[in-house]
C-alpha cells in the first residue's frame, strides 16, 4: 500500500482518472490518504479524514511512508484558522492555504509535511467546541459561490459546507449529504431541534440531495447558489428571495 499527502493548497478530486472528469471533493493542503491505485499520471486515493474515494493527479501530491501515514492518522489535527493564509519554508518559499487546511505535527508554529519543514504564524483549531459556536463558524462563509465538489471560501457544496464547518469545531462528517444523514440521532420534529443540528432533503425519487445547518427561528444556512439564510418549515426550506419552497424536507438529525 501507497500512501500520500497533499502539499498543495485545493487540489480536485475527480471521479475518474482525467482532467475533464467531474471533480467530486476537493483535497486541502495537509490532508493524508491511501493511494488505491497508481498509474502513469493518475492515482485513485482514499482521504483518511472521511474515507471519501477519487482520482488524483500524480504530480500534485507527495508519497509518504506507511509510519508517517498511521501517525498522522493517529495524532492530534491542528488546523488552520483564517480565510486564507500562508506559510513558509525554512527557503522562504510561500504557500497559500485556506481555511482547514491541517497542519501535520504542528508544535510552535512548526510543522512538517514529508521531509519538508513548514512555518504557520497564524491562530490553529485543535480542540473540540460548543455546539453553539457551530453557527457562528458558519457565518464565516456567507455568500460563499456554490460550487460542485468545492470544500472551501472560494466555492462549496451543501455538504462540503456542513463537513468544513463541523470540521473547524472539531467533529467528523462524511462527505456527501446521503452519508452524513446516515449519522447522528433522528429528531421527530423541528421543535426538538437545536442550532447547530443539521437537516436532510430528499428529490422527487426520495434520494437526500442536500443538507443545511439549522439556526434559530427556524432559519436554516445552506449552499444553494451561494451560502444563505433562509426559512425552515415542515414542509421544507422557503427562499426567502422567491417566496417559493425549494427542497423538501426528509429527516433531522443531531449530530452532537
Amino acid at each position: 500500500m501507497l500512501y500520500g499527502i497533499c502539499n498543495l493548497s485545493i487540489v480536485p478530486l475527480r471521479l475518474e482518472a482525467s482532467d475533464a472528469s467531474e471533480m467530486v471533493s476537493q483535497i486541502l493542503f495537509g490532508e493524508e490518504f491511501k493511494v488505491l491505485e497508481k498509474e502513469k499520471k493518475w492515482s485513485k486515493i482514499e482521504l483518511s479524514f472521511d474515507g471519501y474515494i477519487g482520482y488524483i493527479d500524480n504530480k500534485q501530491y507527495e508519497v509518504i511512508d506507511e509510519k508517517t501515514f498511521n501517525n498522522l492518522s493517529n495524532s492530534k489535527h491542528y488546523y488552520s484558522t483564517e480565510i486564507i493564509d500562508f506559510v513558509t519554508t525554512k527557503e522562504n518559499q510561500l504557500s497559500t492555504i485556506s481555511i482547514g487546511s491541517r497542519l501535520p505535527f504542528y508544535k510552535d508554529q512548526h510543522f512538517t509535511i514529508g521531509a519538508k519543514d513548514y512555518f504557520y504564524e497564524g491562530n490553529v483549531y485543535s480542540e473540540k467546541l460548543a455546539k453553539n459556536e457551530i453557527i457562528r463558524k458558519a457565518f464565516q462563509f456567507l455568500n460563499t459561490p456554490y460550487l460542485w465538489g468545492g470544500k472551501t471560501p472560494f466555492g462549496i457544496d451543501c455538504s462540503g459546507f456542513t463537513q468544513l464547518v463541523y470540521k473547524l469545531c472539531g467533529y467528523s462528517l462524511l462527505r456527501d449529504a446521503k452519508d452524513q444523514a446516515t449519522q447522528g440521532e433522528v429528531l421527530s420534529f423541528i421543535e426538538e431541534s437545536e442550532p447547530g443540528d443539521l437537516a436532510f432533503f430528499d428529490n422527487e425519487e426520495g434520494s437526500i440531495v442536500h443538507v443545511g445547518i439549522i439556526m434559530n427561528d427556524y432559519n436554516i444556512i445552506h449552499a444553494h447558489g451561494k451560502v444563505r439564510i433562509d426559512t425552515l418549515d415542515h414542509s421544507g426550506i422557503y427562499n426567502v428571495d422567491t417566496k417559493t419552497h425549494t427542497h423538501k424536507l426528509r429527516v433531522i438529525k443531531k449530530i452532537i
